[in-house]
């Protein structure tokens, strides 16, 4: 009988080979040592890895780049552990700055993998997500000669438009590590975090101002009164798991159309509680996000940027069990007036819903764009422009609802103009539409009794005298608008057997 070959082989000569590998590896993986892993832990924060292993499926990581550093400078995965995954079953890319190792500073190694993580995503067409808690570019880089190279900005800049990018701000992220925020699709923080372009003690000692990383740059800052951050939560878990969450909605490319889910309301039913959400009086405010809940398949939706602009309501959710996006005035803020904030925020949401295919359905109850002089030294006008640009660039179905006012530029900013390529336009009886509101309008013409008179009355019967010339589709009893937008939708399923593809940006908004 022959003998076992592995008995007369045991290893070929690849025994010291494989042994170093992983002698090699675990040096990598062991990160910053158990004293400052368990710093880090002692915080409520999980570590890089952890962080990776919490957001992909379950045992679907595979590290790459693992020994970047081991032989230049001795830095574990040159601290950024980074490699491939999958999220419900679909590949995604994913780095993690560790913040254990040299505090997460960029090396040159982790620079030249955090620009290969962008060349896959664009290359492969799969979603990319930065977990940030680091202190930017490692100010060693300054001693060694590195030449000319990309970087992961320049490719962020590239996938826009191509696939969804997500950044996680898990704990402080300064200079170059923060910049990546901004140019991602929807940027979370942890009450942990901060962002900024450089740290206190730098600020002190370029400007002489004493601050904390939390007043310059912790999630109140950043995401409640800049915008430059989307949303922020309690912990890291909570952070992963809304990023898994946000990229359900979204294809893995914009060469795919948008994926729908089963959910246990996708049918058809009357939303019976509207009329005791929605006040019939415009002029009594109601929180518009009740409302949204309601239309949507339940427990669907997820609000972007709740705590900035908070005049316009921006949203992802499931109606039918698609996709969908979700722009609406709020009436308990500012009566739903557009300014700055909200139009900046709702011109953003609309070119990244517009950019992979979703439906956006618009929700109008609005007295226009703000008024006064605050709002015009902040370009609200502007600001508004561009949202109304966005809006009509638009290429895949639009559904407009006006539910009690819209008035103005207001109006066309939520895509009520007829020829707006609409796949339905209706309103609620009742709605007040108007180059602007009747009484205001009257006053600033200086109209007498009798003009003021007819002013007011055109105003009530702004829905039926638009719809007397097809300006809507139809007149609708609200408690049936989630019927009708299912059907909207159901009318425009025909675009499916279209072959989507990137959109071409011609020419600069406004």
């Amino acid at each position: 009988m022959a003998k076992d070959s592995k008995k007369t082989q045991p290893e070929n000569g690849w025994g010291p080979l494989l042994t170093d590998l992983e002698k090699r590896r675990k040096s990598a993986r062991a990160m910053g040592g158990s004293e400052k892993l368990e710093k880090q832990r002692s915080r409520g924060q999980l570590n890089a890895r952890e962080r990776i292993e919490a957001l992909v499926d379950r045992g679907s990581f595979h590290e790459l780049g693992t020994l970047v550093g081991a032989e230049s400078e001795g830095v574990p995965a040159d601290a950024f552990p980074a490699g491939m995954g999958s999220i419900e079953g679909r590949p995604v890319l994913v780095g993690a700055e560790d913040f254990t190792v040299m505090g997460g500073s960029i090396g040159l190694g982790a620079a030249d993998k955090r620009y290969r993580l962008t060349q896959l995503a664009r290359d492969e067409r799969v979603p990319l997500v930065f977990i940030l808690h680091g202190a930017g570019h490692r100010i060693s880089n300054a001693l060694k000669g590195h030449g000319r190279s990309p970087n992961d900005l320049q490719g962020l800049v590239d996938l826009a438009g191509i696939v969804p990018t997500v950044c996680i701000v898990a704990g402080p992220a300064a200079g170059h590590s923060a910049l990546a925020a901004p140019l991602m699709d929807f940027a979370i923080m942890t009450r942990q975090a901060a962002l900024f372009s450089a740290g206190p003690p730098l600020v002190e000692a370029a400007l002489g101002e004493k601050v904390s990383k939390e007043e310059l740059g912790g999630p109140d800052i950043q995401v409640a009164e800049s915008g430059v951050a989307h949303n922020d939560v309690e912990d890291d878990r909570a952070a992963l798991d809304l990023a898994r969450k946000y990229l359900g909605f979204f294809p893995s490319n914009a060469w795919q159309r948008p994926p729908s889910a089963e959910t246990n309301d996708s049918g058809e039913r009357r939303v019976e509680d509207i009329l005791s959400l929605v006040p019939a009086d415009d002029r009594k405010p109601y929180k518009m996000s009740k409302v949204v809940a309601r239309i949507a398949d339940e427990a669907s939706v997820l609000e972007l940027q709740p705590r900035y602009g908070q005049s316009l309501f921006t949203g992802l959710a499931r109606l039918g069990g698609r996709s969908v996006a979700i722009v609406a005035n709020n009436p308990s803020v500012r009566a739903g007036s557009i300014d700055r904030e909200a139009a900046d925020k709702g011109t953003r949401f609309l070119e990244i819903a517009g950019s992979f295919h979703l439906p956006v359905i618009f929700l109008a109850d609005n007295p226009g764009v703000m008024p006064g002089t605050v709002a015009e030294r902040n370009g609200a006008l502007r600001a508004a422009a561009r949202m109304f640009a966005a809006q009509r660039r638009l290429r895949g179905p639009k559904l407009h609802v006006t539910l009690r006012k819209a008035f103005g530029f207001g109006s066309s900013i939520m895509g009520m103009n007829p020829f707006d390529d609409q796949t339905l336009s209706v309103a609620f009886p009742g709605a007040t539409l108007g180059a602007m509101p009747a009484r205001g309008g009257g006053v600033a013409s200086k109209a007498d009794l009798t003009q003021q008179a007819e002013l007011d009355a055109a105003e009530l019967g702004g829905p039926y005298r638009v719809a007397d010339s097809m300006g809507f589709d139809e007149i609708i009893d609200p408690r049936e608008v989630r019927n009708v937008l299912l059907r909207g939708l159901a009318l425009s399923a025909g675009r499916e057997a279209e072959a989507p593809e990137p959109l071409a940006r011609r020419g600069a908004l406004p």
